[in-house]
């Protein structure tokens, strides 16, 4: 087990067959009647104001993680030092059973899923949905005791989607990627999901995008327990602006180049959403108080491409990452982006990327890593 001062604030490094792997950072830990507690990092540590305990599914996102922690990390201690002073965390789960992350890294956990109480938050960290989202034995339970104690959750990239599954956003307003939304919508039709904000605080569910936004949620809630100067000390480490409140826009998914007319920003937020709506053109001017020639006109002139080629591209889009990414047939993902007739789903394909669906997929296959 080699240590590394750099990253103590996540655990000792072990690389075996090529993979990093972070452990239990064994100072911060002590073995007394057969458990494992923690020491105190110094003599400050009656001052901690935010405790946070991470529960990670297996093929997590690295970022969303490794974000949210850092910001705390970096909140936590004067200069950048790593002190756990004012912020505390815990990664749960099976202590000894590592979990590994969607880029394969892997975070070893070194507390149990106990006493959500101990925790001001409890953050869960998804990941990868294709082939299905597992989690950790327990995880259910745990997350359900925490809300029947009252203990805040928080969800993160497809974290919210675990939360769901938990039954535990009935009713709230929830925040997800622009990419998984499709996804989100498709197991619980019911629930009010909104991909126009980077994160969403509904009283003691927040949920977020994932991605770098996870810093600005972060920061939301060191804002709320340390300070404002803590919030942006951390975030300019992170070379980020000072804190964001929710209501900042989530990036669209621009093909071409980032809008700058409001009109056409929001345009294509409501585009985005309504991937697969037929009538959506003949209701979307009137909604955004403008006529149909108008909204052309401002597209082309702030992209250079009309709200119907917009749409095209962010469904071909779409289309050819689910042909690289998951094992469904053709024809399905053809429906899945909004095409009912898969021969034009073909043509408009090969005419964006030179290559038919069949072919990028035997391409794909062909440079995929073996596992």
């Amino acid at each position: 087990m080699h240590k590394c001062d750099e990253l103590s604030w996540l655990g000792d490094i072990t690389c075996p067959a090529g993979v990093a792997s972070f452990g239990i950072n064994r100072n911060m830990l002590m073995r007394q009647d057969g458990r494992t507690k923690r020491t105190s990092p110094d003599a400050k540590s009656s001052a901690r104001k935010l405790r946070v305990g991470f529960v990670l599914a297996p093929r997590f996102t690295l970022t969303a993680f490794a974000g949210f922690v850092d910001a705390l990390r970096l909140a936590a201690d004067d200069g950048d030092r790593s002190g756990r002073i004012r912020c505390d965390w815990d990664i749960l789960g099976r202590p000894g059973e590592a979990i590994v992350s969607s880029c394969g890294a892997t975070v070893q956990p070194w507390a149990e899923m106990s006493d959500p109480s101990a925790y001001d938050y409890i953050v869960v960290v998804g990941g990868l949905l294709h082939g299905g989202q597992k989690v950790v034995p327990g995880t259910f339970s745990f997350l359900r005791q925490a809300a029947r104690k009252g203990v805040p959750l928080v969800g993160l990239c497809t974290g919210p989607l675990i939360l769901a599954r938990a039954g535990l956003l009935d009713g709230y307003d929830v925040c997800a990627s622009w990419f998984h939304r499709e996804d989100f919508l498709e197991e619980f039709p019911a629930m009010n999901v909104r991909s126009d904000k980077m994160f969403v605080v509904d009283r003691d569910r927040m949920t977020c995008a994932g991605g770098t936004s996870v810093v600005h949620l972060a920061a939301h809630l060191i804002e709320r327990h340390c300070g404002q100067a803590e919030a942006i000390k951390s975030l300019r480490i992170l070379i980020e602006d000072a804190p964001l409140p929710s209501n900042p826009l989530q990036p669209a998914a621009s093909l071409t180049r980032k809008a700058s007319d409001s009109l056409v920003c929001e345009a294509m937020l409501i585009i985005e959403q309504n991937l697969n709506d037929g009538s959506l053109f003949s209701r979307l001017p009137r909604a955004l108080g403008v006529s149909l020639r108008q909204l052309e006109r401002r597209f082309v002139a702030d992209l250079d491409v009309t709200p119907s080629e917009y749409r095209l591209r962010l469904r071909l889009a779409r289309a050819r990452w689910m042909i690289e990414q998951t094992d469904r047939s053709i024809t399905q993902i053809a429906l899945d982006c909004g095409f009912n007739d898969c021969s034009h789903f073909s043509r408009s394909f090969k005419s964006q990327f030179d290559r038919t669906p069949s072919q990028l997929r035997t391409l794909a296959r062909e440079h995929a890593t073996p596992v």
